[in-house]
């Protein structure tokens, strides 16, 4: 069975769906996980040709501690956009 650690979700936004049309598909994946793993997942996982791959590390929001009073640090998420050569498409964000 193929490993496919890095890819933990598809991100399913109104900016990601308007991004679909031009063939990209955004993922969070593995924090530690680079471009190369990143591109070997998804053309195994999904059968599909990565043309591109652009990450980036976004943080969720401070939240407040009811305990103490203080802000506790939001958790880190990288997100991958994947673009995918022209006339393919992934199953798994049709009819969304």
């Amino acid at each position: 069975m193929p490993n496919y650690t890095c890819i933990k979700k598809p991100i399913i936004s109104e900016k990601s769906s308007l991004l679909q049309d031009q063939g990209v598909y955004t993922f969070e994946v593995d924090i530690k996980a680079n471009k190369s793993q990143i591109k070997s997942n998804v053309e195994s996982a999904y059968g599909v040709n990565v043309i591109h791959i652009r990450t980036l590390i976004t943080k969720n929001a401070q939240k407040r501690n009811p305990k103490t009073g203080s802000w506790m640090s939001g958790k880190k998420i990288k997100k991958a956009l994947v673009k995918i050569q022209s006339g393919q498409t992934i199953n798994i964000f049709e009819g969304v």
